[in-house]
């Protein structure tokens, strides 16, 4: 079992890599994709600050969720 706020803390800093060594790496590929994707529709939308408050939070429901996992 892999320790949970580890998890938390690298799937902050990339979306998916918590969710994988967590376990489930499917899941962890689809949040990396989403990140990237969310991040290239927002830079595009909204070109200002608040494009890296959505990356963010998205960052941080990430982690939140690799914590859930890693528990």
């Amino acid at each position: 079992m892999v320790n949970a706020i580890l998890a938390a803390v690298l799937s902050f800093l990339i979306p998916g890599l918590g969710q994988a060594i967590a376990g489930d790496i499917k899941k962890g590929i689809i949040f990396f994709v989403i990140a990237i994707v969310l991040a290239g529709i927002a830079s595009l939308i909204f070109r200002t600050w608040f494009a890296g408050i959505v990356n963010l939070l998205y960052s941080l429901f990430a982690a939140y969720d690799a914590y859930q996992m890693a528990q």
